[in-house]
């Protein structure tokens, strides 16, 4: 082996790769073996001719050579490895290794070390018996360590309130840190401690924060806010900070007034969220530009709870918001028509209004908004996922039934692709039956006719109730009705598709009572059909038709006998 290994100098090319091939096996192979032979013992058993103290790299429990996590093989440095199932006494293992942290100079080792803790924190092990080791670490420039071991604190305030008091000074000390990164993650540390003795130490750290010069730690100090509020709400009332929020509306920064927004909502949500005003209205609308899309829904939640003064201020707000729906946020466009319907409902003339002649009805504003926002929706459509597409067919569900007729020169949107799907099939199918008129409906009629056979059953039947809807309401026109009709009566004899053949006779039923003409072109097929239509359904609807049509059918008693 060693000749193999050590001695390819002189030989062929061909053997010489064998065998460093063959040499780099080996190494690993041995390797292997070290490492796994000294697993399970303690640190006592290294060998004696070490003298330092620190754990040998890459034994139980130390720290693994550099670049390597803990707990992971030198050849694979994944961040699972910090997951894997502790050993007895390695908490032990890690104090020690964090009692050396302040002379540790590599500093990934000393984020390895965090991560192991905070792995086994994640995990359900209790090292809260590290807490004061971890309380010495904070004293560090790593923000990635000042804020693992922020957590560490967070994480164990609320069952260890004595060990949550001694890092109070430390965390209101980092709370005036010149980086405005720290002194947010401090502030944020602090609030999130959730104690009631932990007011008095928070106050001032908070107000100082609303002040400070960086957006990070302001909108950080009105979430800790918040956290005050529901902490002790008395204390928080005698603080005056909801005045300071409202001031703070004003912030330049558009992240810091949308976390104002949300705090104020919860704050005053037992009188209905935040009290607003024409100053403070339109001053959020004129800067929404600014704002994340976050942001844009947060502002926009508060329009249709504004009730414009007058018929101009209502259009004013809907020409701030119409830039709004050219966004490719299917969330915003949405709460963007809400606010436009909201306000179409409030300004516009009611019955009974001494208002002019002139002035806008509520239903012609509404059916105004719906044509205004028709074109983004068809966008969105199509171009959304299947979930977003779901809830935009239901909002346009809803439109049509408020509207009914705008959207009808846009049914070839809505016919089935064999991608979509289930329940957005049988959403657009649904839709196709109320975008019926003289001008669409055989298309429309022929599109249905097409999915009646559809492998889902479901399907089938929702196309032949929506062809029936179509005959019902008389939306397609001249002769529509008797053409759907002749259709139905043909799916009577669809004995190979029950389902089809009793969804049909339940269909003509409903049709013959709103349409007593058609008896004529329904009553030649239903002897046979009572014979091969197997769900009560749809033999109870046979039944009744043979009762309608008994006339024009000679063996209609002995059919029934």
């Amino acid at each position: 082996v060693r000749n193999l290994a050590f001695g390819s100098f002189g030989m062929p090319p061909l053997d010489r790769i064998c065998a460093t091939i063959f040499n780099t096996v080996l190494f690993h192979a041995l390797a292997h073996h070290a490492r796994h032979s000294y697993r399970g013992r303690t640190m006592a058993t290294f060998p004696p001719n070490r003298t330092s103290n620190m754990p040998v790299p890459g034994g139980p429990g130390g720290v693994p050579p550099t670049g390597v996590p803990p707990g992971a093989s030198s050849s694979a440095g994944h961040d699972e490895s910090y997951f894997t199932e502790s050993r007895k006494g390695e908490v032990n293992e890690l104090r020690m290794l964090l009692r050396t942290f302040a002379t540790e100079r590599d500093k990934q080792r000393k984020r390895d070390i965090m991560k192991k803790v905070i792995a086994y924190m994640t995990l359900g092990i209790d090292v809260s018996r590290l807490f004061t080791e971890m309380m010495l670490a904070i004293e560090t420039r790593d923000l990635v360590i000042k804020k693992m071991v922020y957590l560490f604190l967070c994480n164990y305030a609320e069952t260890h309130p004595d060990l949550a008091q001694m890092c109070t000074n430390t965390l209101v000390k980092d709370c005036g840190n010149e980086d405005p990164m720290v002194r947010g993650l401090a502030l944020r540390s602090l609030c999130s401690l959730r104690l009631p003795q932990m007011i008095e130490y928070t106050s001032e750290p908070l107000r100082r924060s609303l002040q400070d010069g960086h957006a990070y730690v302001r909108k950080t100090g009105v979430m800790g806010i918040l956290k005050m509020y529901h902490l002790n709400k008395e204390d928080f009332d005698k603080a005056s900070f909801n005045d300071i929020l409202y001031d703070m509306l004003r912030d330049p920064d558009s992240s810091v007034v949308t976390n104002c927004i949300l705090v104020l909502n919860e704050i005053m949500a037992d009188s209905g969220g935040m009290a607003l005003n024409r100053a403070v209205m339109l001053h959020l609308l004129n800067r929404i530009h600014e704002f994340s899309e976050f942001g844009i829904l947060s502002v926009l939640d508060l329009v249709p709870r504004y009730i414009p003064a007058n018929d101009d201020e209502g259009f004013q707000i809907m020409n701030l918001l119409d830039p709004v729906l050219r966004t490719a946020n299917a969330g915003a466009v949405v709460a963007t028509i809400r606010a436009f319907l909201s306000i179409a409902d409030a300004v516009g003339k009611r019955p009974g209004d001494d208002r002019d002649e002139d002035s806008p009805t509520v239903d012609d504003l509404k059916r105004q908004v719906v044509v205004r926002i028709k074109a983004p929706l068809v966008t969105l459509l199509a171009s959304g996922s299947s979930e977003l597409t779901y809830v935009l067919l239901k909002y346009v569900d809803q439109l049509i039934d408020l509207c009914p007729g705008i959207f009808d020169d846009e049914y070839r949107v809505f016919y089935v692709r064999y991608h979509d799907q289930t329940h957005i099939k049988h959403s657009k199918v649904r839709i196709l039956a109320k975008l019926a008129n003289p001008d669409n409906a055989p298309d429309i009629v022929s599109e249905l006719g097409e999915l009646v056979a559809n492998v889902d059953e479901m399907m089938g039947r929702i196309a032949v109730q929506s062809m029936a809807s179509i005959a019902m309401h008389d939306s397609g026109g001249q002769g529509a009705v008797e053409s759907i009709a002749r259709r139905l009566v043909e799916m009577l004899d669809l004995h190979g598709i029950p389902h089809i053949s009793s969804e049909a006779a339940t269909s003509l039923a409903s049709l013959v009572r709103r349409h007593p003409s058609i008896v004529s072109v329904v009553s030649a097929p239903l002897p046979r059909a009572l014979k091969y239509i197997s769900e009560p359904a749809g033999k109870a609807s046979v039944i009744f038709l043979l009762g309608e049509c008994g006339e024009s059918i000679v063996e209609a008693p002995y059919v029934l006998e």
